[in-house]
């Protein structure tokens, strides 16, 4: 019997040395895929990196706030649970609260990012069978000057618009999905955007919305030699902490999302074509004495000049017959082809996932490519017109938009010839000569050389012209020397004013706001102005 018993003793104690030994060995080897335990708030409340401007400043961070949640299987008393909790968080719904209390579930959130006192007075009560959790919450020091660009979030940190959403597609939902960046240490992100810069156009503008009386405005500056983009802009905006406002219709990203006829200022790329073909120059003449009739409606002039002009007269007085009139020069595949070749024909992509198509006539007639030269009857995002623009002024590049840091040599790589360089010298001379002489007088700003152009276009309501609602635009660069920058301003249904003598059209309204704009930003975009006079009237006069 002993030696039995001795027998025993030693199979047992070898029996826990076996799973004694293997506990120590599973606890201390490395399984070759990492398994992560998380706890409710954990698999819900991702962590997401901050995202800076190209300064450094903070656009939006992550912090820590408390969640309440229950357990309803440890609930003891559910009508004295209820009373308790209410009494600290009134706006609760009870027959809602009570289902869940009811449920019999094992884990169910009651009220997600409460407050600190909150938090601190339901821990003071001892409800059984709650508790909290802290989760990572978003907020944006800027509140809403930068919403558009950087859209927000939902409960469960997630990004779902702007660029935030452009986060989550591009690399940082995979590393949620696997488990992985659920805490901290996520390296920040940089984007091109200047806050200052987009603050001074955000007062601009909202000056300009109470000023003239406007429904809306918007404004983007890219530097024209790397895509960059410093500023974007629309108004109404929204609080990316209350995301509710977003879903307003009227709160939309006018520069990405919104489609329309820009008006004069697509008169610009019509010149452009035209000079770009060599066959057209300077002083190359269109008979604009008289209006063109065409398919019962009649193409006229604002001011008009009423005799044969040259393609520089056309530009400076914005002859709607001149510019046709070189569109149909050009012949309508011709115009096609350049538009097309400009990206007019597709929607422009960027980092932020809303973006517009562009509304093309189809079928595509002369009297199309007469009423577009123009820019009436083709409607494209502004973004789209920014980046055309841009290739007007930097030498002839088309340089794909992103708001993401870019260097000039990683631009060169992506962009691709759209004009020749000649074109786009003289694109810049007569961008200069509008703002010293012609319909975009007041932009000028003293030594920094601004040249535009500029656009008003009615705005089409239940399917016609409403000529008493218009839509101006102004299309700019500077110093019109050696361009650094790309400025587009758009104000929605401005109202003429005692200071306009009643007048609407872009050269009384979107003209001066882009000016004012301009002397504000330069010196933040390191443009410093230039004492001695740059492209003045004396030195335009050289003939191309």
């Amino acid at each position: 019997m002993r030696n039995r018993l001795i027998l025993a003793m030693c199979a047992f104690a070898a029996i826990y040395l076996v799973i004694a030994g293997r506990l120590v060995l599973l606890a201390t080897m490395t399984p070759s895929t990492p398994v992560h335990y998380l706890d409710p708030g954990q698999q819900v409340s991702h962590a997401r990196p901050d995202i800076l401007d190209r300064a450094g400043n903070i656009l939006a961070t992550d912090i820590n706030v408390p969640s309440l949640y229950a357990e309803p299987v440890k609930i003891i008393d559910v009508d004295r649970t209820i009373e308790d909790i209410t009494a600290v968080l009134p706006g609760l719904d009870r027959p809602a609260l009570r289902r869940r209390l009811t449920s019999g579930k094992e884990f169910v959130w009651i009220d997600r990012e409460i407050t600190p006192a909150q938090k601190a007075a339901l821990h003071d009560r001892g409800i059984p069978g709650i508790g909290f959790l802290e989760e990572n919450k978003r907020v944006y020091p800027a509140g809403p000057i930068t919403s558009h660009v950087l859209g927000y979030v939902n409960i469960d940190n997630q990004g779902i618009a702007g660029y935030e959403k452009h986060l989550d597609s591009e690399w940082l939902g995979a590393l949620h999905s696997a488990g992985l960046a659920r805490d901290t240490g996520l390296e920040p992100v940089k984007l091109s955007i200047d806050l200052r810069a987009q603050h001074a156009m955000r007062d601009e503008l909202l000056a300009a919305m109470d000023k003239f009386n406007t429904i809306a405005a918007a404004g983007a500056i890219m530097d024209v030699h790397t895509g960059e983009l410093l500023t974007l802009v629309s108004l109404p905006d929204f609080d990316p902490e209350r995301p509710v406002e977003a879903l307003d219709k009227d709160r939309i990203n006018r520069v990405t999302t919104g489609v329309y006829e820009l008006g004069s200022a697509f008169k610009a790329f019509t010149t452009a074509m035209a000079l770009d073909t060599g066959r057209i120059g300077m002083q190359t003449t269109f008979d604009a004495r008289a209006a063109i009739r065409v398919g019962g409606n009649t193409i006229g002039d604002y001011h008009a000049q009423n005799r044969i002009m040259s393609v520089e007269d056309i530009y400076i007085h914005s002859s709607n017959i001149g510019t046709a009139r070189m569109a149909l020069a050009v012949g309508v595949d011709g115009h096609q082809d350049f538009l097309r070749k400009l990206g007019f024909f597709d929607r422009l992509t960027t980092e932020l996932p809303e973006s517009g198509a562009p509304i093309i006539p189809d079928p595509w007639r002369e009297v199309s490519t007469m009423t577009i030269a123009f820019g009436h009857g083709m409607s494209v995002a502004p973004i789209q017109a920014v980046a055309a623009g841009a290739a007007l002024v930097n030498g002839g590049l088309l340089i794909p938009p992103t708001f993401s840091p870019r260097s000039k040599s990683d631009a060169v790589k992506l962009a691709r010839p759209v004009i020749r360089p000649e074109t786009s010298e003289m694109m810049r001379y007569l961008m200069r000569l509008n703002v010293v002489k012609g319909t975009a007088k007041k932009a000028n700003v003293p030594g920094y050389s601004v040249g535009g152009k500029t656009g008003t276009a009615e705005k089409v309501v239940n399917g016609r012209y409403n000529g008493k609602k218009v839509l101006t635009t102004f299309l700019s660069t500077f110093p019109t020397d050696n361009p650094k920058y790309l400025v587009f301003v758009m104000l929605d249904e401005p109202k003429g004013i005692t200071e306009t003598h009643g007048y609407r059209t872009s050269g009384w309204n979107v003209a001066p706001t882009a000016g004012r704009i301009i002397e504000r930003v330069a010196p933040i975009l390191g443009v410093m102005p230039k004492m001695t006079p740059v492209g003045d009237a004396k030195t335009l006069s050289v003939s191309y």
